[in-house]
């Protein structure tokens, strides 16, 4: 039951980003559906003992090959995909409690943090990267015949 309420919460935070962001109305379910699936196999992997910034890195990617093929199956910019997609993924909650701690004067708590949540944000930035180099690469180098 706890993976539906993730699976309704994730696509809801995707689809309300992209509606925030001013994404095309036709667009809003495919951006939470790129938002869901990329926060389910997050969700996933840290339920079975992947530590979390590679489980970051893989739900990035996910969410990055999803926007491409999106993007190309709706002629739609691939930024308005990622965008959505990625929210689910950021760890605004860590950053909320890193500030809490310095504000409480909880310096050595603050800065492991702090250095998770840059962690997490470098694991999103890298996963996003990473897929768009693999396409990079795919259409360069065509399948032969």
């Amino acid at each position: 039951m706890i993976i539906v309420a993730h699976l309704i919460t994730s696509f809801i935070a995707s689809a309300g980003f992209g509606i925030l962001f001013n994404a095309p109305r036709r667009d809003l379910v495919h951006s939470g559906l790129v938002g869901m699936f990329g926060w389910i196999l997050y969700y996933t992997l840290t339920t079975h003992e992947m530590d979390i910034v590679p489980a970051t890195v893989l739900g990035a990617m996910l969410v990055a090959v999803l926007s491409q093929v999106f993007a190309r199956f709706r002629k739609t910019p691939i930024i308005i995909f990622n965008i959505s997609g990625i929210i689910p993924l950021v760890p605004g909650g860590v950053a909320y409690d890193a500030m809490q701690h310095f504000v409480e004067n909880d310096y050595f708590t603050g800065v492991q943090l702090s250095a998770q949540v840059m962690l997490l944000s470098g694991g999103i930035a890298i996963g996003l990267m990473f897929s768009e180099v693999i396409n990079q690469i795919i259409r360069k180098f065509p399948a032969r015949r």
